[in-house]
């Protein structure tokens, strides 16, 4: 199943203090956690760890290859604005064009389904239904996973962030009252920790790093108070 990574991971880094549940949306990017491209995802590691037979690895590339060089293909090519073109657009439920389109670019409106463009790549009519499918998937969701593959970089470079150990979270006022209670009993060491929580929720996190921004500035601006104070004692010092 797609999800067991996320019922692993949440009885490694969340535990078992209540009864367990499983619930997708504790799946931090399920755009990107879906059955279709598990096989995509995961067959490397399973090959690597010697569970997977070379000739099932074998098909899982064609797949990947196929997917990749499909998109090269229907990116590069054009339909003509012409009548006729016009009309199987209309026929095939989707508004004309009046300047050249690419296949990628209709394949990309919800109407269009990619058994409707055989009649302009053939390559697709013999193609297996499943990379049909996983084609279709791919193109017209690539968007919104570009857009999630960028949070996820986002929160790489975050997740080694590091909270310091004085922070008083009842005094984080930005952050739910439930969230303030779970960090202040766990008191984690980064962002990546506190995000995986029990009870602290992304809209927390972005919170938690909101106050630790304005935690950085104040403790900058005690550091240079103090500093002109000490600056101050020793010159006094030495006119005297």
């Amino acid at each position: 199943q797609a999800y067991i990574g996320v019922l692993i991971d949440d009885l490694v880094t969340k535990g078992v203090d209540e009864p367990y549940r499983m619930f997708t949306s504790r799946a931090e990017y399920r755009l990107i956690l879906r059955s279709d491209n598990a096989d995509l995802r995961l067959s490397r590691f399973g090959y690597e760890l010697g569970l997977i037979a070379d000739g099932r690895y074998a098909r899982v590339n064609a797949k990947s290859a196929f997917i990749e060089e499909t998109v090269a293909l229907l990116g590069s090519t054009y339909l003509p604005p012409t009548d006729t073109i016009n009309d199987i657009l209309v026929s095939m439920g989707t508004t004309p064009v009046n300047g050249q389109v690419s296949l990628l670019e209709l394949l990309r409106r919800p109407e269009v389904s990619v058994g409707q463009l055989t009649q302009f790549a053939p390559m697709l009519a013999t193609a297996h239904p499943v990379l049909r499918e996983q084609l279709e998937i791919e193109v017209k969701y690539e968007g919104y996973i570009k857009r999630q593959q960028s949070h996820i970089r986002q929160f790489k470079r975050l997740e080694a962030k590091k909270i310091p150990a004085d922070i008083e979270y009842a005094e984080q006022h930005g952050l739910s009252y439930h969230a303030r209670e779970k960090l202040a009993q766990v008191r984690p060491n980064s962002i990546g920790q506190a995000s995986r929580i029990p009870g602290v929720s992304p809209a927390d996190i972005n919170a938690l790093l909101i106050c630790l921004e304005q935690y950085s500035r104040e403790n900058n601006a005690a550091d240079v108070r103090e500093s002109d104070a000490i600056d101050e004692s020793d010159t006094s010092r030495a006119l005297s």
